[in-house]
């Protein structure tokens, strides 16, 4: 075998040896935990011994020895004497080694390796990569309201590995840049701090740091509540333009805010002394009786940590109460009055109209059941010969009579003429119905008024030449 065929063959050789010690090429643990390096030695043959473990960092270029095993002596652990290092299971085929709790300096390059009988030292390589996680906080910076862009809050991202990712959301507008600073034992803390122009209406508003971490499951949210200070905000409330002498109780208060809060009020006019009728509670004067000593200008000046703000409110005496106002009051409450009254008629009316349909709807249906209840109209007289009928000069005081319509076809003759309505019987002198032979209904239809006997003709008296003959159901 040439040169070129046992270099192959040794290579070969090597890579099959090498193969036999089984570890992890990259292991990964956070700061505080436990970390297993993995390093097993299966026996492949009876034949290998395998007389010493060893574990070794690589540090500054050199190999430094973690954890060995000897049979014939106990582990050893040169780089740690409390207990942090040891073997999973103290064999010559297992050097698995745990290291807990972590610190990031031991994070690094291990080699384990196998002292064996006839081949000599076999090893692993395993890489130990150390993630830490951060402590986050953010918080506000109290600023004083201005017109220059500063920081107003600051989130911290600290001692994490690898570094934090920093960002903002607001509903108004700023800047927000990050610096990192790599610790002494490889972690690394990110701050970022939010800049603007801090307003008054800024104060109070609350911002969202937003942090995220590949130790993190999810970004991690921190809300900031922004706190601008300011001087006070005053307004003086309670004049009404409607101060008059002898009025009672008349009543202004000082209205501030800020931030901080305002700490002092204090009243006065412009020559300095309040009148003697006013008294000062805190943030009001109280008037008890208005006179003209109050015909004047108070001033109201509030004060906290900030500065001072002051306000003026002009003070009008009037000899008699101002109508106009109180017009204008008893105008608004007359017109809220009136709209609920305009309401309520509404309201009325609709619940009438809708039982008045109502009513007409049930009268419908009765008028459906009963008889009907219109008469028809009576049937004029047709007269041939209108100069047949005289009226002599008598007949102006004698109630107004028509002429008797005989019917054109002729009667039969064995039958009698039924009686006009003055020639029937009265109450006194009827006979009874049962001996005439008249139903109940033929004796109610001969009760007709007279004026319907007007509607037949004498005979030969301008009778038509058809007659007209009307049904007695029709005298209803």
């Amino acid at each position: 075998m040439g040169t070129p065929g046992r270099l192959v063959f040794w290579s070969l050789l090597s890579v099959v040896l090498t193969q036999r010690v089984k570890v992890r090429n990259e292991v990964t643990g956070y700061v505080g935990d436990e970390a297993m390096l993995q390093c097993l030695f299966p026996a492949s043959s009876p034949d290998i011994k395998v007389s010493q473990v060893t574990w070794m960092k690589e540090m500054g270029g050199k190999k430094q020895n973690v954890a060995v095993y000897l049979p014939d002596h106990k582990p050893n652990f040169p780089l740690d004497n409390s207990g942090r290092i040891r073997f999973l299971n103290v064999s010559l085929q297992d050097a698995t080694l745990i290291i807990q709790p972590l610190r990031m300096s031991d994070e690094g390059t291990y080699v384990c390796e196998f002292a064996t009988y006839p081949h000599g030292n076999e090893d692993g390589v395993t890489t130990l990569s150390i993630l830490a996680r951060p402590t986050n906080t953010a918080e506000s910076r109290k600023v004083v309201v201005g017109n220059t862009t500063i920081p107003v809050a600051v989130c911290t991202s600290a001692n994490g590995k690898p570094p934090a990712h920093i960002k903002w959301d607001a509903a108004f507008d700023g800047i927000y840049n990050a610096s990192e600073v790599t610790n002494g034992d490889g972690t690394v803390t990110v701050t970022s701090q939010f800049n603007m122009v801090p307003t008054v209406e800024a104060d109070q508003q609350q911002i969202t740091c937003i942090i995220s971490q590949r130790t993190l499951a999810a970004p991690e949210n921190i809300p900031v509540t922004l706190s601008v200070l300011y001087p006070p905000q005053v307004t003086i409330d309670g004049y009404d333009d409607n101060w008059y002498v002898s009025r009672s109780e008349a009543v202004l208060r000082c209205a501030a805010k800020g931030n901080p809060k305002p700490t002092h009020y204090s009243w006065s006019t412009p020559s300095g002394s309040l009148p003697s009728t006013v008294q000062v509670q805190g943030d009001r004067l109280v008037v008890q009786s208005v006179d003209v000593a109050v015909n004047t200008t108070f001033i109201c000046q509030v004060t906290n940590s900030v500065g001072t703000t002051r306000v003026e409110q002009t003070v009008l005496v009037r000899a008699q109460p101002n109508m106009a106002g109180a017009g204008t009051t008893g105008g608004i409450i007359g017109g809220i009055i009136a709209a609920i009254v305009a309401v309520a008629v509404v309201a009325t009316g609709v619940l009438i109209f809708r039982q008045q349909q109502k009513n007409r709807t049930e009268q419908d249906n009765e008028d459906l059941d009963g008889p009907p209840a219109y008469k028809p109209p009576p049937p004029q007289k047709k007269i041939e010969d209108p100069e047949g009928v005289s009226n002599p000069p008598e007949a102006e005081n004698i109630p107004l009579k028509a002429a008797y319509f005989e019917p054109s076809i002729a009667a039969d003759p064995t039958e009698p003429d039924l009686p006009r309505y003055h020639e029937l019987p009265t109450l006194e002198d009827k006979e009874p119905a049962a001996t005439r032979g008249l139903s109940l209904e033929d004796e109610y239809l001969d009760q007709i008024n007279p004026i319907y006997d007007a509607l037949s003709f004498a005979s030969g008296e301008g009778a038509p030449e058809q007659g007209f003959i009307m049904s007695r159901a029709l005298y209803v």
